[in-house]
């Protein structure tokens, strides 16, 4: 049992208060999943201003300020650093695919849990809601963010096994339930020269979105395809650079539940996620249904 939580905003004005209602829903569900937590949010000019790449990562075995400053030394452009522990966030005016193999190079034990333009992953083990303080999450700004709480079944509890799973630039993707035919998949996947980090199911599925969309394939093509491949009980939402997606597997015995306002939409694991958002009385509620795919693209 894990807990899911996404925001899409539509209206500008609400940017401002992206991470605060982002902190509320994520709160509601810390007893959905207790071990760990992680969020994303798409636009902070803090943490990723315009113009900037982010990369996020665990595992940084200098500080922030050293690798930041190793990494302005070689690319020759300035790179910023955050420590919000465990995960490290960089940001410069770098290109995203850029940034993540300088990472690479100067910090080959560190793991990247999230790259792009205008994307933050950051990622911990404890109480969601204590994490998305320590992170800072309430004064965030943007104009998408999901988060997760995880109640581990499928590996070990560390933040590297903390959803989201970020394997592609500005992708993100969290997960509820488990997939009983991941391993083949993975195998697959492992033949064609795809690398995993983790034995997390979820980054399975990750992979998968990435590939398809690396062959050129649209979101709504590759969650279609991933209905027809994997095996399981799941519970999904995907976002990108641009998008925000929905999808359950052909049982939809995990729970989801989708509103939607002019102003935003959103999706939980259950309602009381959703209780606090403004104008949530107004809002058109329903149950996605089971293997179709519920897509919104950024105006």
């Amino acid at each position: 049992m894990c807990g899911i939580v996404g925001l899409h905003l539509r209206d500008a004005t609400l940017y401002p208060r992206l991470g605060a209602l982002l902190t509320d829903m994520l709160g509601h569900m810390c007893d959905r999943g207790p071990d760990s937590a992680g969020m994303a949010v798409y636009g902070d000019p803090v943490w990723s201003p315009p113009g900037h790449a982010t990369v996020s990562l665990l595992d940084n075995p200098a500080t922030a300020e050293q690798l930041a400053e190793s990494l302005t030394r070689a690319t020759g452009v300035e790179v910023i650093a955050h420590d919000l522990a465990p995960t490290t966030v960089l940001h410069a005016a770098l290109d995203a695919t850029e940034l993540a193999e300088a990472v690479r190079a100067h910090a080959p034990d560190a793991r990247i849990v999230g790259f792009g333009s205008g994307l933050t992953v950051l990622k911990g083990v404890g109480n969601p809601g204590e994490l998305a303080h320590r992170f800072g999450l309430p004064a965030a700004q943007g104009w998408q963010g999901i988060g997760h709480t995880r109640m581990a079944t499928e590996s070990a509890v560390t933040a590297e096994g903390s959803h989201p799973f970020s394997v592609g630039p500005g992708q993100c993707l969290v997960h509820n339930g488990s997939f009983s035919n991941h391993m083949g998949i993975k195998h697959e996947l492992e033949r064609h020269g795809v690398r995993f980090d983790s034995a997390n199911d979820t980054e399975v599925g990750a992979r998968f979105v990435a590939e398809q969309l690396a062959a050129g394939a649209d979101l709504e093509k590759a969650l279609l395809l991933l209905n027809e491949r994997f095996d399981g009980f799941y519970t999904l939402l995907v976002s990108t650079s641009d998008s925000f997606a929905v999808v359950r597997d052909a049982i939809a015995c995990k729970p989801a539940i989708i509103a939607e306002t002019d102003r935003w939409v959103a999706m939980a694991s259950e309602y009381r996620a959703l209780t606090d958002l403004p104008g949530v009385e107004n809002a058109r509620i329903f149950e996605p249904e089971p293997e179709e795919v519920y897509l919104w693209h950024r105006q």
